[in-house]
């Protein structure tokens, strides 16, 4: 089969799996992980081989780019000891650990195993929160969970980078050493001056299709440029995205913004599928050209590699909570995170799309290769697997579900955000500012009280109610040759907006992922 044709059957494949997940309540990356395990074990699968540089490119800087976009500073600095704890000090101990491993069983040379130990020390946040999407987990967990991953991601690819770059080398040169040194803080320059100039191209072509395809352009360029500059391109994407998330004026309009958080979920998502399949992929390939005795020794290696992942995320997690702990009762504080909270935050350290890219980045030389491909090959599947397929049973073993409390919770912010709009409405006059706050104080009522609830719900089944007569109406004027196709998609996208408006929350959802 040809490239394209692989493709085209790889996202069939997907979407029949993400079906069958949806019927059996598994979570998607558990099934994408056992899908690529499949095709490993397929005889005669072909092999797509993608260039590593552009690997890194592809599947890294839009994933990257969309969590630091959406990871606001403030957060940051309000949870910025177990941010560093875990993006530092997390990522640092287990690819030590695992960079032991690496050297003492399976011989590899300091800097290769130290590469090896950095493709599988980041946990990956897109994994843990499709775990969780059915459940509601304490806040300050789930917030650390999802800033742990980009940090953990930057500070993992920045050691990739550096002891990729000793070991093609063979060894840490003047050369080699000025360029490790310039490169993090030009990464971090380079990232928001282009950041500055981005937020200037944006406003031109802001409302337009083209605004969406820009944004992946200067994603991929930005990569580019960054490592042809022999820059941090995992720093300069990271700091663009903080900085253009910043900038006021880089916030689009609605509309904007409503298409491109689903252009992005779409495309982050379809990289993971590849991600995943392409995986499974090479693995068959090694696995066919590997001797079986030295395919033994591959199959216990990686069971080492794989038992030091998880145990060590334990250790970090649970020594730093019990730290914490410490120093919060010296100082008469209350403990910032409970032992639980500790134990299922060890627990989340699925590893996903990261590891699976930076193997792909790995060059055909690099000092057994297959070995390393197939170790972080099976901490993606066993951690998805093993730790993904049990966390909500641990969740509710930990008694931390907070599903019917964040309901609530919601409930009332939503509540908030009404009475803010009913507010500024107090004191204008006239039919319209009246029609206006029965709008807000529905919806502020509907959130706090049976009798509002009530009322909305028979608001909306009014409104939809005309939405849909509308919708018949416009249908008729269309088999009635009584408009053009680009009137009636105006008027279509309209009466959709109206609708959407007036839906409830958990029916605006797209359910796929």
């Amino acid at each position: 089969m040809s490239f394209f044709e692989s493709l085209l059957v790889l996202i069939l494949v997907a979407i029949a799996l993400l079906q069958v997940s949806r019927r059996l309540r598994m979570p998607y990356p558990s099934m994408l992980a056992l899908a690529g395990a499949a095709v490993a074990l397929i005889p005669g699968t072909p092999v797509i081989n993608i260039d590593p540089a552009t690997a890194l490119a592809l599947f890294i800087a839009p994933a990257l780019l969309d969590a630091a976009f959406d990871f606001p500073l403030g957060t940051a600095k309000r949870f910025w000891l177990p941010l560093v704890a875990f993006a530092i000090g997390g990522v640092i101990v287990t690819a030590a650990s695992v960079a032991w491993v690496g050297w003492a069983f399976a011989g590899l040379p300091i800097a290769a195993a130290v590469v090896l130990g950095a493709i599988v020390a980041p946990p990956d946040a897109a994994a843990a929160t499709a775990m969780l999407s059915t459940m509601s987990i304490p806040r300050e967990t789930d917030t650390i969970l999802r800033g742990e991953s980009l940090f953990n991601d930057a500070a993992a690819l920045l050691i990739f980078d550096a002891a990729l770059a000793v070991q093609s080398a063979g060894h840490l040169n003047a050369e080699v050493g000025l360029h490790l040194a310039l490169a993090v803080p030009g990464g971090i320059i380079f990232g928001i001056l282009a950041a500055r100039l981005i937020r200037r191209l944006t406003l031109s072509v802001s409302g337009t299709l083209g605004g969406n395809v820009m944004q992946f352009a200067q994603t991929f360029l930005l990569w580019i440029i960054a490592t042809r500059l022999h820059l941090s391109a995992v720093l300069a994407v990271v700091c663009c995205g903080m900085t253009l998330a910043q900038m006021s004026e880089a916030r689009s309009s609605a509309r904007m913004r409503v298409q491109s958080y689903a252009v992005w979920s779409a495309a982050v998502f379809v990289l993971n599928v590849m991600a995943f399949l392409l995986m499974g992929m090479q693995a068959r390939a090694i696995l066919s050209d590997m001797e079986p005795g030295h395919l033994g020794e591959a199959i216990t290696f990686s069971g080492l590699v794989v038992a030091t992942v998880i145990v060590v995320r334990l250790v970090v997690c649970i020594g730093f909570n019990r730290i914490h702990a410490y120093y919060a009762h010296r100082a008469g504080r209350p403990e910032p995170a409970t032992m639980k909270q500790a134990v299922l935050a060890g627990w989340c350290g699925m590893r996903g799309l990261v590891t699976l890219a930076t193997s792909f980045a790995l060059p055909a030389d690099f000092p057994q290769r297959d070995i390393v491909v197939l170790a972080a090959f099976a901490v993606v599947l066993a951690t998805l697997v093993a730790q993904g397929l049990t966390l909500v049973p641990l969740i509710n073993w930990l008694g931390l579900d907070r599903t019917a409390e964040g309901i609530r919770e919601q409930t009332k912010l939503r509540a908030h955000i009404a009475r803010a709009g009913f507010m500024k409405l107090e004191n204008a006059a006239g039919p319209e500012a009246e029609m206006l706050r029965n709008n807000f104080k529905l919806e502020k009522h509907g959130s706090l009280h049976e009798e509002g609830a009530t009322a909305l719900a028979t608001y909306r089944r009014l409104a939809l109610d005309a939405i849909n007569a509308q919708r018949e109406a416009l249908e008729q004027l269309r088999e009635d040759n009584k408009l053009t196709v680009d009137e009636y998609n105006l008027f279509l996208e309209e009466i959709d907006w109206r609708e959407l408006s007036v839906l409830p929350e958990e029916e605006r959802r797209i359910e796929e992922i």
